[in-house]
């Protein structure tokens, strides 16, 4: 009969404290513009989920969509310049 006793130090050498590393941190910051805009773009679908969207609330929401995307342009942009290559 084999022994897992070696297996299971292995698998719990590193307790995990619960707390995010700096590194996913740093992501977290790099990544807030967006999230926020995509807060900002589900704040303004709740705000027309009950009713039927009056045309002001569908400037709201383009002007909602265009920021997630330009976000997400911008993060992506971002990466690529870090990492040196180009699509």
């Amino acid at each position: 009969m084999k022994s897992i006793a070696a297996l299971q130090a292995v698998v719990t050498a590193t307790p995990f404290d619960g707390e995010p590393s700096d590194a996913e941190l740093d992501a977290i910051e790099t990544e807030m513009p967006l999230i926020l805009a995509e807060v900002a773009l589900l704040d303004v679908q709740i705000m027309t989920i009950d009713r039927t969207p009056t045309e002001l609330d569908e400037r709201r929401i383009r002007r909602a969509r265009r920021r997630v995307l330009a976000a997400r342009r911008d993060l992506i942009n971002r990466a690529a310049s870090v990492t040196g290559g180009a699509a």
